[in-house]
């Protein structure tokens, strides 16, 4: 076997194994928000997203933040509103535009959930050294970088 051959080999099960993880992590990341709290993974990705982004964003901001479509995001967000987590404001220089944003239960509720979810994420990596977190974190920043050019 060639060298290009090997490396592309390596390439291979690099991406096999990163998938497997990321599938193993969000699985036992899913369960623990679903057990401790009654959410999902998604209500909490926009819970998080809101949470970085005070002032609120629009429907359509929000699903390109979250890469996925406004259908999606609507149904998550009404479900947050009915829970008190998020409401709805308008914008006042737009009347048909609308700003999603946390309500006060909403920013208690997530840090409550955000220093849970940090502590499950560092018990599921607790055998990868920091140096090692931090070099793979960096390659994999690297990656989506060069995949910005595509």
């Amino acid at each position: 076997m060639s060298e290009a051959d090997s490396a592309r080999k390596a390439r291979l099960r690099l991406w096999l194994g990163l998938l497997r993880t990321t599938r193993f992590v969000e699985n036992a990341l899913r369960e623990e928000m679903r057990l401790a709290y009654g959410h999902t993974l998604p209500r909490f990705d926009v819970l998080s997203t809101l949470d970085r982004n005070e002032a609120g964003l629009q429907m359509s901001e929000l699903s390109q933040q979250l890469m996925v479509s406004n259908g999606n995001v609507t149904v998550i967000v009404e479900r947050l509103v009915q829970d008190g987590l998020v409401e709805r404001v308008p914008v006042a220089s737009d009347k048909r535009a609308t700003l999603v944003r946390l309500t006060p239960l909403g920013r208690e509720s997530f840090a409550e959930m955000a220093a849970a979810h940090e502590g499950w994420v560092d018990r599921l990596l607790a055998s990868v050294p920091v140096e090692d977190a931090e070099l793979v974190a960096e390659r994999l920043k690297n990656i989506r970088r060069q995949g910005d050019g595509l």
